[in-house]
C-alpha cells in the first residue's frame, strides 16, 4: 500500500511541471491587420460590409485553444459599405440604430474542438439584444515578429439572423421575396499582438 502511495505521488510530482508549463497569455487586436466584416445578400447578389473602429482581447495558451476567451467591442457608427447614403440608412433606427446603440459587443463562453478547427460559443449583443452565437475559429499561428512582439493570426466564421436582433427593414419586391436577406455571414480576419508582462519595481 505504502509503496503504490509513493509511486502515486511520483507520478503526481512530474505532472507538475507540465500543469505549470500552461500560461495564459493575452493578445490584443491590431487594427491596422485586422478586418471585422459582413455580407449580406441584395437581390441576388452579395453585398460586403465592414466595421472600422473595434477592440478586443483574445486570452489563451498558444499550445492549448481550447483556453481561448474572446472579448470584443465594435463601434456601430463606423460600418462601412463603401456608399455613405448606405452606410447613413444602416445607423439608422431601420437598421443598427447607432443614437441609441453604439456599441456591438461579443464575449466568448466556451470553445470545442472540430476537426482542425475550434467552435467558439458566446454572447454577441447588437442594438440591445443579446443572443448566443457560434463561431467557426481557425488558429492560423503564432510568431515573433521584427519589433520583438509576438503575433497570433486567426480566422472566425459564422451567420447570424438579423431579425433575432430587431433588424426587420425589408423591401417586399412585386415579383416575389424581397430586397435583402435575413441572414448576414460573419468574417472575421484577426491578427493580435501579445502583450509583453509588466515587471514590478523593487
Amino acid at each position: 500500500m505504502l509503496r503504490r502511495t509513493l509511486m502515486l505521488c511520483a507520478a503526481f510530482g512530474l505532472a507538475l511541471p507540465a500543469l505549470a508549463a500552461a500560461e495564459i497569455a493575452t493578445y490584443k487586436l491590431d487594427p491596422a491587420h485586422t478586418e471585422v466584416g459582413f455580407t449580406v445578400r441584395h437581390f441576388v447578389s452579395r453585398v460586403p460590409g465592414r466595421f472600422n473602429a473595434y477592440d478586443g482581447t483574445v486570452h489563451l495558451d498558444p499550445k492549448d485553444p481550447s483556453t481561448m476567451k474572446v472579448q470584443a467591442k465594435i463601434d456601430a457608427t463606423s460600418i462601412d459599405t463603401g456608399n455613405e447614403k448606405r452606410d447613413g440608412h444602416l445607423r439608422s433606427p431601420d437598421f443598427f440604430d447607432t443614437a441609441n446603440h453604439k456599441e456591438l459587443t461579443f464575449t466568448s463562453k466556451k470553445v470545442t474542438k472540430n476537426g482542425d478547427r475550434w467552435n467558439m460559443t458566446g454572447d454577441l449583443t447588437m442594438r440591445g439584444v443579446t443572443k448566443e452565437v457560434t463561431l467557426d475559429v481557425e488558429v492560423l499561428g503564432f510568431m515573433p515578429d521584427p519589433w520583438g512582439n509576438e503575433r497570433a493570426g486567426f480566422e472566425a466564421r459564422g451567420k447570424v439572423n438579423r431579425q433575432d436582433f430587431g433588424i426587420r427593414w425589408n423591401e417586399v419586391l412585386d415579383q416575389g421575396g424581397t430586397m435583402l436577406s435575413d441572414d448576414v455571414d460573419i468574417v472575421l480576419r484577426v491578427e493580435a499582438v501579445k502583450e509583453k508582462t509588466q515587471q514590478s519595481s523593487r
